[in-house]
């Protein structure tokens, strides 16, 4: 169990974080990569080696393809052999909408998005091309609840995580039997955007069950899917039935609105 590694992007911060955490909680040794969180990403680190496995901290940007073939070849030399897992988590999270639309904003959002976890993905699958003597390593890509429950607020990062959600079972298709291809869709967790405390308190329980998710059910769905040799194509949802409570425009703007309405 202690030889398994996981290159888990984004990893020093917020949901990253737990990702990080739940996969040493389940005995694997983690590569957590980070762009400019140098600090957090160390502290993630320490935090793993505290709990027994292996930890090693990666920086590059993921909007280039020079960097992310950087950090796949120092992953995969660091672990000695091969990864067993990779959560794309990384993303871009920047406001926009379809009218005022920036190409740069959009390309950015799609590079960093959509482009990186395909990328990644597909350097995986050829890193173990060949290899019949071991299980698939597992590819999981982290999603989001406005896939299934879309509104045109933050509209280039709306495009780009559809557009991902659809290339779940097409991924499976194409790096089968290689590689394994799976995917999470979780709801709000965290503060996002410009959305302050008193928002986020109200905002984080508008779903079906009328509670917050917690990031670490999120997380160990991760390890679920990376330990499960017979899931591939397939995408859960970890948001406590909020991809089921239609909302016209972003839940941040819903809860102001509903905010503003109280006496």
């Amino acid at each position: 169990m202690s030889q398994r590694w996981v290159l888990v992007t984004g990893g020093g911060r917020r949901l990253g974080h737990e990702f990080c955490l739940a996969f040493a909680r389940a005995g694997w040794n983690v590569i957590c990569h980070y762009q400019s969180s140098f600090e957090d990403a160390l502290q993630t680190c320490a935090a793993i080696e505290r709990l027994g496995p292996k930890a090693i901290a990666i920086a590059g940007d993921l909007s280039k393809e020079a960097d992310r073939e950087d950090v796949f070849a120092k992953a995969t030399q660091a672990t000695g052999r091969h990864l067993d897992a990779l959560v794309n988590n990384a993303s871009v999270f920047e406001p926009d909408d379809g009218i005022n639309l920036s190409p740069q904003l959009l390309h950015r959002q799609l590079e960093v998005n959509l482009v990186a976890p395909l990328h990644l993905g597909s350097l995986l699958a050829r890193s173990v091309q060949g290899n019949t003597k071991r299980g698939s390593p597992a590819v999981i890509h982290i999603l989001d609840q406005k896939v299934f429950n879309p509104n045109p607020d933050y509209f280039s990062y709306t495009v780009s995580k559809l557009a991902l959600e659809r290339m779940v079972a097409l991924q499976a298709q194409a790096l089968a039997p290689h590689v394994r291809v799976s995917a999470i869709a979780p709801g709000l967790i965290y503060v996002s955007g410009p959305q302050n405390e008193e928002n986020f308190n109200k905002a984080r329980s508008i779903n079906l069950l009328r509670s917050p998710i917690n990031s670490v059910d999120v997380a160990r769905t991760a390890v679920f899917l990376a330990e499960n040799e017979s899931m591939t194509g397939v995408t859960l949802c970890v948001d406590k039935g909020q991809h089921l409570v239609p909302l016209e425009r972003d839940i941040m703007f819903v809860t102001d609105q509903l905010m503003q309405k109280q006496p």
